[in-house]
């Protein structure tokens, strides 16, 4: 079997990967799939242990799916001489663009905007150049002499000309210039679910709507998890079931606090606790903005970004404490008014509310600290053994998931007396092998298959060598090449895929992280609801129905989140989102009335 047919996550293998939790002994449990329990799988994976993952949601659901998709240093934790982090960093950063995710991690260029007036001002500017050039500096030289393959180019200083031609929607009044330096770019959930496949790949048990509900204990050594399937019905006796482990591994970020309240029943209280930060980003349309650059601004607070985005710019983020509802983080009015403020003392034409096409918020899993800020909390992480057999990771970054995740299964391995060193170093992600060669021939590739060129560089930055699978699919079914409805951007043949081989089990799965249509398109994905359900449908043997009851969840949740939207602060922009009910489960609720018309949004 090849290496790319073992990582399918198809229907059918979750089935008997279910079967396989259920009755198997693993060396490592891991709870949680986003970015670092992804990548620990793969780690144990590629050690030769014998691994599984459980996912409440979908993989990337939270955090991971929404967040700057920048791979990069932290430019501003120089300013705050956190070296060994921006070192970390930067090295990984070296590693994804140039060996493990060439196809999914690309530089992408930013502007630093130096302020300036007169000639009275002259040796403020002067200081201002020096000192952020200094900065830029020192990240270039992180980068190339720390960070094991650099993978981006070097910065350069321009003049106030320069930087006006480079972005010219630059407002000129107070510009001095600007400085360009390089970070990576990436679609953060397609880095998740391209890790889940890898890890699948050598042999893990990787599967996606199976909530942990609780720990098996052995006296005071924690022995497996008892885990819930939110697919099956309720009644149903394969609903919940034990899963045994010699160690298990909680990678739930901003939950964390969560696995520690399962140990409260034996006066266990893990020396770690998690902070919710919610940050929030704005998608618009490339045409409202003119340059062929990022930007990154100083704010009071932290830092704005204005990153480009295929055809379209996201700005963001805010950085504020949040308290509520973890699973579905809801953007206020607040935080779009505070964004487009941040954004528009810069820019010659001020964008407002009309220029949004999506909105999405996210929450950072931070170390909780003295600060009152969750601006100034540490962006390292910590692994902790709260209780025999239990390992906590928490912390950290997304361009770090790699080292957080060799962190924890160094001390599983530890425990299970395995001596093997981590290898994911060296390994290339799925879609990485022959990428090059295939981007370099594309044109080729697409007269072979009778595709437009760029049909093949789409799929190619989206999968990289894997693209050839989807090109199959279309030389069997030509109708799957035609463009998604309302989203021309993308492939019937893409959704396809998503349901045979990437685990897709729900309309949002496909239309929020195997695709960014639901924050791509001014209508959020509705336009491209009903055919999205057609496609999953015929793979997943959906009835009428039952996409119609996908759609209904779909639309319920999009009108939450414009709802929230609209509402003046945290609290009730949370309500107003939850006035949607989560999508997984719903097989529980057959026979109990539908859940959309029990809690249907006010708008």
């Amino acid at each position: 079997m090849s290496r790319a047919t073992a990582s399918q996550l198809s229907p059918q293998r979750r089935t008997a990967d279910l079967r396989r939790l259920a009755v198997e002994h693993f060396d490592v449990l891991i709870i949680g799939g986003g970015v670092t329990g992804a990548g620990a799988a793969l780690d144990a994976a590629s050690r030769g242990l014998k691994v599984a993952l459980v996912e409440a949601r979908d993989y990337a659901a939270g955090t991971s799916s929404r967040s700057s998709k920048l791979i990069h240093g932290g430019l501003r934790y120089l300013e705050q001489l956190e070296f060994g982090l921006v070192h970390e960093a930067l090295t990984e950063r070296g590693l994804l663009a140039t060996r493990l995710a060439p196809h999914l991690v690309r530089p992408v260029p930013f502007l630093v905007p130096l302020p300036g007036g007169g000639l009275r001002d002259l040796p403020a500017r002067t200081l201002r150049r020096s000192y952020y050039g200094a900065g830029v500096a020192a990240y270039d030289a992180f980068a190339g002499v720390f960070g094991g393959g650099r993978g981006m180019p070097l910065h350069r200083h321009l003049t106030r000309e320069g930087a006006r031609r480079t972005f010219p929607s630059l407002k000129a009044e107070g510009l001095a210039g600007a400085i360009r330096y390089y970070d990576g770019q990436v679609d953060d959930a397609r880095l998740v679910v391209t890790l889940a496949r890898t890890a699948a790949s050598l042999g893990a048990t990787v599967v996606n709507s199976a909530r942990a509900v609780g720990l098996i204990r052995q006296a005071r050594e924690v022995t497996g998890v008892r885990v819930r399937d939110l697919e099956a019905p309720a009644d149903s006796p394969d609903a919940e079931f034990e899963v045994r482990a010699r160690t298990v591994i909680a990678a739930t970020g901003v939950w964390s606090d969560d696995m520690s309240r399962m140990l409260d029943d034996v006066g266990l209280r893990p020396r770690i606790r998690v902070r919710a930060s919610k940050g929030v980003h704005l998608v618009v349309p490339r045409s409202a903005i003119t340059g062929e650059t990022g930007l990154i601004l100083r704010t009071a607070t932290s830092v704005l970004f204005v990153i480009p985005w295929g055809g379209h710019w996201i700005i963001g983020t805010t950085d504020t404490d949040w308290r509520l509802d973890r699973s579905h983080p809801a953007a206020s009015a607040r935080d779009i008014e505070y964004l487009l403020a941040q954004v528009n003392t810069i820019l010659d034409r001020p964008l407002t509310t009309a220029d949004i096409e999506g909105v999405y918020a996210g929450l950072r899993p931070l170390l909780a600290g003295e600060a009152d800020s969750t601006s100034k909390l540490s962006r390292e992480h910590a692994v902790i053994e709260p209780m025999l057999g239990l390992l906590l990771v928490a912390g950290g970054k997304y361009t770090t998931y790699r080292v957080m995740a060799a962190d924890v299964v160094n001390r599983a391995a530890r425990r299970l007396g395995a001596a093997r060193r981590s290898r994911t170093a060296d390994l290339p992600l799925l879609g990485a092998d022959g990428y090059s060669a295939m981007w370099r021939d594309r044109a080729d590739l697409a007269r072979r298959h009778g595709v437009p060129v760029g049909v093949v560089e789409h799929l190619l930055e989206r999968y990289g060598s894997l693209a050839l699978e989807l090109l199959a699919l279309i030389d069997a079914e030509p109708l799957l090449g035609a463009p998604l409805a309302g989203a021309p951007e993308y492939l019937a043949a893409e959704v396809t895929y998503a349901t045979r081989a990437e685990g897709a089990l729900h309309l949002e799965d496909v239309l929020d992280r195997r695709t960014r249509i639901s924050i791509e398109t001014a209508h959020r994905g509705l336009e491209s609801a009903e055919h999205t359900a057609e496609l999953m449908g015929a793979v997943l043997g959906w009835d009428a129905d039952t996409r119609a009851r996908e759609v209904a969840h779909y639309r319920a949740r999009v009108a939450a989140e414009r709802n929230s939207q609209l509402m003046p602060d945290d609290a009730t922009a949370d309500t107003a989102r939850l006035g949607a009910p989560d999508v997984r489960g719903f097989a529980a609720d057959r026979g109990d009335g539908d859940p959309v018309e029990r809690a249907a949004p006010s708008a």
